[in-house]
């Protein structure tokens, strides 16, 4: 079932060859430049024409009634609520202990910088509602923001063809977050309801959320006018296992991201042939039984999915770092340790009992996490996304003329000498008020 690429000897580059989903944003983005620029334009109608045209509802209110989320609250199973209510709990101890403090550091006697972090005004939350509702990007979305101190929240998810509101578990989890400004609208026309504004909803400052292609390539359009988290790809998962690694859980945690999109990718990198062997035994019996088998085939016979043979573990490592996956498992000897080696990742899991599902839903961790290789320079969504380090200076006349030289000197290096000059000339003025003084003093005195 599996693409098998055997690393195994060589000492080339792997990034020439790891499978990568195809996944063309900029060609995406020429499909839904009218769709941004209309509802720029055009404001609330054009978001109500493209949610007719995309999604075939028809939409007289863009907002979802408060009391359709508290019916959908109430209307959770048991079950269901006390799952939301234990990750809620979970995810927000985890992001309690990112907030950050304002920390003042005195250069000089006299001379202070301070940083203080400022959580952005207003943001607005994309949650998937397509191929399955996503209650859990809720949460990992909208904690990480209350917990910055964002005031203002605007979650938009896509409306149901039967109800017209999104799906009754998305609104529950915004129910029980105290969310209520919540809009039917997804797609490109929810990304650009948020950034330009429209009748009834307010622009936002900034814009987070996993979708669809076209979500993303909407946020790229859109960066600039506001700030946007990360432009995500379809889900992945790369598992470094060797020979003590169980078949079984290699092969449940390949199939489980599998099935959240026929692009997902799903890919083992290990020494062992055994395992590989083994794994593929249980996925050509586990596959046919899932739910949603058509999907996950798709998925784990795409091009972006595969086997990478590897000589050892310190190659698998090499392979890993260049993949630089959403979701990196080990599953081998001294896990632990080896997780430490890894430098690229969106989020690690560290042996058999951390699978990926775990952090999807209840680990603690943030699920919202960089796709496509972005992990070599990017991380997950958490509560420093929603703040901004401001530098605040202040020096009094004695710490700004100790070092007055000093700018003088680099703003002439630059060539800038205006620089130099609104530091010399704030001592001119006073060197001027003191030889005034002085005069009037000795005026004084003479008489």
């Amino acid at each position: 079932m599996l693409n098998r690429i055997d690393l195994r000897g060589s000492t080339a580059d792997p990034s020439d060859v790891l499978p990568r989903a195809a996944f063309d944003v900029a060609a995406a983005v020429e499909r839904v430049r009218p769709v941004v620029e209309a509802v720029q334009r055009h404001g609330a109608q054009a978001v109500r024409e493209a949610t007719q045209r995309f999604d075939g509802v028809t939409l007289t209110d863009l907002r979802v009634p408060t009391a359709a989320i508290q019916e959908a609250v109430t209307a959770l199973t048991p079950q269901v609520r006390e799952a939301l209510e234990v990750s809620i709990e979970r995810i927000r101890a985890v992001h309690m202990d990112q907030r950050r403090t304002d920390v003042t550091t005195q250069v000089v006697p006299g001379g202070t910088v301070t940083e203080r972090w400022v959580p952005v005004r207003r943001v607005g939350l994309c949650v998937p509602g397509g191929t399955a509702p996503l209650p859990s990007s809720v949460l990992m979305n909208v904690i990480p923001a209350q917990v910055a101190g964002v005031e203002s929240l605007a979650v938009v998810s896509p409306p149901r063809r039967d109800t017209g509101v999104p799906h009754p578990v998305i609104l529950a989890a915004c129910g029980l977050l105290g969310v209520d400004e919540v809009y039917a609208v997804g797609g490109a026309q929810a990304v650009a309801m948020l950034a330009y504004g429209v009748e009834g909803c307010p622009r936002v400052d900034m814009i987070t959320g996993p979708g669809s292609i076209w979500v993303t390539a909407a946020k790229r359009l859109v960066r600039g006018v506001v700030g946007i988290d990360s432009e995500a790809g379809p889900t992945e998962i790369a598992i470094l296992a060797d020979d003590t690694a169980d078949p079984v859980h290699v092969a449940v945690d390949l199939i489980s991201q599998a099935e959240h999109d026929p692009l997902a990718a799903s890919v083992l990198v290990t020494p062992s042939e055994a395992l590989v062997e083994a794994v593929e035994a249980e996925l050509a019996v586990r596959v046919t039984q899932t739910r949603h088998t058509e999907r996950i085939t798709a998925a784990l016979t795409g091009p972006q999915s595969g086997v990478v043979l590897v000589d050892d573990i310190d190659a698998g490592l090499r392979v890993v770092d260049a993949y630089a996956a959403e979701h990196l498992e080990i599953q081998t000897r001294d896990a632990r340790a080896v997780a430490a080696r890894v430098r690229n990742a969106g989020a690690i899991f560290i042996g058999p009992y951390s699978p990926v599902s775990l952090g999807d839903y209840s680990a603690g961790s943030n699920h919202v996490l960089p796709t496509g290789g972005c992990a070599r320079h990017s991380g997950g969504l958490s509560v420093q996304t929603f703040l901004r380090g401001i530098h605040v200076v202040e020096y009094s006349a004695e710490a700004l003329q100790q070092v007055a030289h000093h700018v003088i000197a680099l703003a002439e290096a630059e060539d800038l000498p205006a620089h130099g000059e609104a530091v010399a000339a704030r001592f001119a003025q006073r060197d001027e008020t003191e030889s005034s003084s002085e005069t009037v003093v000795a005026e004084e005195l003479a008489r």
